[in-house]
């Protein structure tokens, strides 16, 4: 019997504006392909293709995918060396999650190819080793990337994340410019400490983010989904981002702000219609800078066999 499986793994949203390193948010019809198959000899990373594939490292010790994928095995206890290729839908260092799509990729196929169902907690634990290699050690992009739709990381150590039930089927347009922004930089230029009345108000931001994807409360989520901690420190590392997020919000969407460190700005919409006309609206301000443009459902599936 082969044991190899590939896996596709959906792009995701990190902190859905206010709630950093809590919420994450699974966008439909864009994500990374990860085939894994299980060897005798040392761990080889054969091909690498798609969105920015020149920048992905083939050395299996760095690479998220082998790491992941090795870390599901040895909780397995299914000691194996991998063979993996990866075709990449995502950016690297863009905002879409796609250090954590690979990691999980990785790790779901590495289970699927040693003929283990896991549980999601299990490729949660696994693609958090991939991620915390090169990203650092947070579920916001891992969760909804797995769970599908929007997910609550309630504590990562230990793990405890919750899927929110949506109401309504939202939209989301993204919107990438070609500059990067590497998570470890970004995360460097946030305090660690915070004014109480900043954070009390971010608190209640979150809740309102959660509330209003529960309920399907369109005002709730316009007022709420408010970034008062990353957004103001980030947006400098983002060409025109004042004038992109106010055009998306003028296109009609509910609301817009960074996706995870950036670049990629978001805007999530009633529709699919407002969605197109909000990335279209975004990508004009922009101005010079070229950028590209995804628009999909929310997810309701999170990574699965491909």
């Amino acid at each position: 019997m082969e044991q190899k499986a590939t896996v596709f793994a959906p792009a995701s949203i990190g902190n859905v504006g206010p709630g950093f390193d809590v919420l994450g948010l699974a966008v439909d019809g864009v994500g990374d392909v990860v085939t894994v198959e299980l060897i005798s000899g040392a761990d080889e990373v054969t091909a690498v293709t798609g969105r920015d594939a020149a920048m992905i490292p083939l050395e299996p010790g760095k690479n998220a995918c082998v790491i992941a994928a090795r870390a599901m095995l040895s909780l397995l206890g299914k000691p194996s060396g991998v063979r993996i290729s990866v075709e990449k839908g995502l950016p690297v260092a863009g905002g879409m999650g796609g250090s954590a799509a690979s990691s999980v990729g990785g790790a779901l196929a590495a289970a699927l190819a040693a003929g283990a169902t896991p549980d999601d907690t299990l490729v949660m634990k696994a693609a958090l080793e991939g991620e915390g290699a090169v990203a650092g050690r947070h579920l916001d992009n891992i969760a909804p990337c797995v769970l599908g739709g929007l997910a609550l990381v309630r504590s990562t150590e230990p793990m405890d994340v919750v899927a929110i039930p949506l109401k309504q089927p939202w939209y989301v347009a993204l919107v990438t410019p070609s500059v990067r922004v590497e998570t470890k930089a970004a995360r460097a230029l946030l305090p660690m400490t915070w004014e109480r009345k900043e954070w009390i108000q971010q608190m209640a931001n979150t809740a309102g983010v959660v509330v209003a994807f529960l309920t399907g409360d369109e005002g709730l989520v316009r007022r709420a989904l408010d970034d008062l901690y990353a957004e103001p420190r980030r947006a400098s590392l983002i060409p025109h981002f004042h004038g992109v997020k106010q055009a998306a919000l003028n296109a009609g969407a509910l609301g817009a702000s960074i996706s995870g460190s950036g670049p990629t700005v978001f805007a999530l919409c009633a529709s699919k219609e407002i969605a197109l006309r909000a990335a279209a609206a975004m990508q004009h301000a922009f101005q010079d800078v070229t950028s590209t443009a995804h628009v999909g459902a929310i997810a309701t599936r999170g990574a699965r066999p491909a």
